[in-house]
C-alpha cells in the first residue's frame, strides 16, 4: 500500500465529538429512506459510487484472511467482485434492500455469499472475533452512532484483521465544505449525511494509525484501511 496517502488534516488533543449541527438519523429514518431509494439504488448511485466500491472491494481482495463481513451490502452491487476465496457475509438494516441482493447472488450463483442478513450493524448478533475483514461501504454516514458501529466492528473482526470503510467525509473547508453543510438539511431525505466528518468516526489515535486514500478520479470518497489493534 505505499500509495497510501495520509493527508487528512488533525488537530491535537483528545478526539472530538461529531459536529453539534449533525442531527442523528434513527434506525426507522434510515428504512424509511431507503425504502424509497431500493428500486433506485442501482440507477441513481451505482454509477457515482462504483469507483469506491471497487477499490474498497480490491482492497479487501488483497488482504489476509477468509471470513469478510460486508456491512451495509445493500443490493449486492459490491457482491460480484470478491474473489472466490472470500467467504461473504452481508448484512443491511433495509429489508427491501436486502431482497435486490438476493436476487442478484442467486442469478449469478454466488456460491461464496454465505449470508444476507437483515442486522443493525451497530448491534450484531455475531460472536466476538468472527471476521477476518469487515468493510463498510457508504455506511458510517448513514448510522445514528458512528463510534458505536466502530466499536463493534472492532468486536467481530480478529486481532490482527481489518476493519475498512469507504465513505463521504466532509471537506474541511472551501466551497465543497460550504455545500455540505448547506446540504445536511436534508439528511433525513437522502439517508446520509453530506456533512460527516471523519472525526465522527474515528478517534485521533485511528485517523492517525489508518490508510487513507483519496478514491479516483474525483476524490469525492475517502477509503480507510484500519489494522484491528488486540485489545490491552
Amino acid at each position: 500500500m505505499s500509495d497510501v496517502l495520509q493527508e487528512y488534516p488533525s488537530g491535537g488533543g483528545e478526539s472530538p465529538v461529531p459536529p453539534p449541527s449533525r442531527s442523528a438519523l434513527d434506525a426507522e429514518a434510515v428504512k424509511q429512506a431507503y425504502r424509497r431509494w431500493a428500486n433506485v439504488y442501482d440507477v441513481a448511485f451505482g454509477g457515482i459510487s462504483r469507483f469506491g466500491r471497487l477499490r474498497a472491494v480490491d482492497a479487501v481482495n488483497g488482504l489476509p484472511g477468509t471470513n469478510v463481513l460486508e456491512v451495509g451490502v445493500g443490493t449486492g452491487l459490491a457482491l460480484p467482485h470478491y474473489t472466490k476465496a472470500k467467504a461473504i457475509t452481508g448484512i443491511d438494516l433495509s429489508t427491501d434492500m436486502l431482497a435486490k441482493a438476493r436476487e442478484r447472488a442467486q442469478h449469478d450463483n454466488l456460491i461464496n455469499v454465505n449470508a444476507l442478513l437483515e442486522m443493525d450493524a451497530e448491534e450484531t448478533t455475531f460472536e466476538d472475533n468472527s471476521f477476518d475483514i469487515a468493510v463498510a461501504m457508504f455506511v458510517a454516514s448513514v448510522v445514528p452512532h458512528p463510534r458505536k458501529l466502530l466499536r463493534e466492528l472492532k468486536r467481530v473482526v480478529r486481532p490482527g484483521g481489518y476493519i475498512l470503510f469507504v465513505n463521504h467525509f466532509l471537506a474541511p473547508g472551501g466551497i465543497r465544505g460550504a455545500v455540505e453543510h448547506a446540504m445536511a438539511r436534508a439528511s433525513h431525505s437522502l439517508g446520509w449525511h453530506p456533512d460527516f466528518a471523519m472525526e465522527s468516526l474515528l478517534p485521533q489515535e485511528d485517523i492517525a494509525r489508518a490508510y487513507i486514500q483519496p478514491v479516483r478520479p474525483f476524490g469525492l470518497f475517502t477509503l480507510v484501511t484500519l489494522e484491528n489493534l488486540p485489545k490491552t
